[in-house]
């Protein structure tokens, strides 16, 4: 957790509970050739209308504690619904405004960002996807392995809806699932 940014974020004004309307990162609409820039250590965060924009630490410098995350093989428990919720309301914003990638990539996307946080890479997505962890880092306690496990859940799920080289299953269920 970060006391800087949550007091930032409640001197905004914005409610932190996690519940009802989630932060998440903003995704500046796209350039002639559908690319947008990765996101920095400046990350602009939304809360319905309101908008702040803050330098969030890295998300090893986040971690906290040694807490192991549950089995997510029924999917994520009810305690870590925001934290799936919060990344995978980036990914759907992101193929809102660059179109959506493919399965696969996202399989590869969140199993680097899993297995190597801070290295860059050249789609983007990994730095909207970053952006989203450290902002939940930022905002609760989360260990290294919680935080593993949740991605590599993620990365998981994306596997499994891979059906061939071009299928975008994994982010039209998950859009899907955002609009019920």
């Amino acid at each position: 957790m970060d006391l800087q940014v949550v007091a930032a974020l409640k001197a905004a004004g914005l409610d932190l509970s996690l519940e009802g309307v989630l932060p998440f990162i903003h995704v500046p609409d796209a350039d002639a050739s559908g690319r947008v820039a990765p996101v920095e250590s400046l990350v602009t965060i939304e809360v319905g209308e309101a908008r702040l924009s803050l330098e969030l630490k890295t998300i090893p410098q986040l971690f906290t504690g040694t807490r192991a995350p549950p089995d997510f093989k029924q999917g994520p428990t009810p305690e870590y619904q925001p934290f799936f919720l919060m990344l995978e309301a980036t990914a759907v914003s992101y193929c809102s405004v660059c179109g959506p990638e493919y399965d696969r990539e996202f399989e590869r996307v969140y199993a680097q960002l899993r297995r190597r946080p801070l290295s860059p890479d050249k789609n983007p997505l990994l730095s909207y996807l970053r952006a989203a962890a450290r902002l939940y880092l930022s905002l609760r306690d989360v260990s290294q392995a919680e935080f593993e496990g949740v991605v590599q859940r993620l990365s998981r799920s994306a596997g499994t809806f891979h059906t061939d080289l071009i299928s975008t299953n994994y982010i039209k269920n998950v859009g899907n699932a955002f609009m019920e």
